[in-house]
């Protein structure tokens, strides 16, 4: 299986709080296939999100992070990243926890 081919269209999914997430966590998905764990998604932050009781987040697939719109506070580098940076990490990588005072909506490809 692969992910569906899709012309553009204005995706119309529902936005959901992914199982793992802590409140104010939503994601509309865009395109998946679940048997490669390959993903597509709209992530979206509410404001005043904080991920610090999950600690540093590391996984086992790639991942790519676009911000759309809004800031990041990474709570470890002490940085915040805002509209229109880019994240490439590879498995396992270290990062987070973080936070976001105005609200966050990010573009996030996972994959094997």
């Amino acid at each position: 299986m692969s992910k569906p081919e899709l012309e553009f269209h204005l995706p119309d999914a529902p936005w959901t709080a992914p199982p793992s997430a802590g409140p104010g966590v939503e994601e509309r998905v865009l395109a998946e296939d679940p048997e490669r764990g390959c993903r597509t998604a709209l992530v979206r932050w509410a404001p005043g999100t904080d991920t610090s009781d999950q600690g540093v987040a590391r996984h086992d697939f790639w991942e790519e992070v676009y911000l759309v719109e809004g800031t990041l506070h990474d709570l470890t580098l002490n940085q915040t990243f805002t509209t229109g940076m880019y994240a490439c990490r590879p498995p396992n990588m270290p990062h987070g926890p973080w936070t976001t005072e105005t609200g966050v909506t990010m573009l996030v490809i996972t994959y094997p």
